[in-house]
């Protein structure tokens, strides 16, 4: 008997615990992947908080909900994001507090001097152009790409009734829905909630009303 594909999983982020944090805050973890060190996080910051200088063992990408968050190399405002390299050295800071993603991989550890570390980058999302996909009704900015290890941020709109065909994902992917909603075989994806979808993960996606989404993706997909 053939084995069925993995389904993609919704992740109701409301549904999910907070736990309080030292660095003024609060955090739920989303979805990770303890085999890739890779994870996700929704952070609260209180306003005045402040991170000491911390090195990245690995990278991260961030993306602000709500509020900004301050480093060395700028600030991140509401709808942007930023990535931070591995090695990169900074702190962290907001002066009126924000709710940010996280997406992570690896760790992080404690750094007293920053020395020759890579810098933070900033993505001005609104600066970038629309891109489109081939699919009707359906749009994408590229913000960033590691081509070596086959890994992007998206950020996509669909049109209201806008569709992809269904499609097998080599590698996986995780969405945040901006605004609007999606659904595929495992249901609606409403706003301010995630889906996952795993290697070899088979579906489809469709949108009633239309939707914008940050995805992250490591891999492709093909046709089915």
């Amino acid at each position: 008997m053939a084995t069925m594909p993995p389904m993609s999983r919704i992740i109701s982020i409301s549904d999910l615990p907070w736990e309080r944090t030292p660095a003024q805050g609060k955090r739920k973890l989303l979805w990770e992947d303890p085999a890739t060190q890779r994870r996700v996080l929704m952070s609260r910051i209180e306003p005045s908080a402040q991170r000491l200088p911390h090195r990245h063992v690995g990278d991260e990408l961030v993306f602000v909900i709500e509020g900004a968050i301050s480093d060395e190399f700028g600030t991140i405002t509401a709808g942007n994001m930023g990535y931070r390299p591995h090695g990169c050295v900074h702190t962290l800071s907001t002066t009126h507090g924000a709710t940010v993603l996280f997406i992570l991989t690896g760790s992080t550890e404690p750094a007293t001097e920053r020395g020759n570390a890579p810098p933070a980058e900033i993505f001005a999302l609104h600066d970038l152009p629309w891109v489109e996909t081939g699919r009707p009704g359906v749009r994408q900015k590229r913000i960033w790409e590691d081509k070596a290890g086959a890994r992007r941020a998206i950020l996509t709109h669909f049109e209201p009734g806008a569709t992809l065909p269904p499609h097998r994902h080599v590698g996986d992917e995780l969405i945040f829905v901006i605004e609007g909603a999606t659904a595929d075989e495992s249901g609606v994806v409403a706003t301010g909630n995630m889906n996952y979808r795993p290697n070899g993960c088979v579906h489809s996606v469709t949108t009633q009303h239309g939707a914008t989404l940050l995805a992250v993706v490591w891999g492709r997909i093909e046709l089915v």
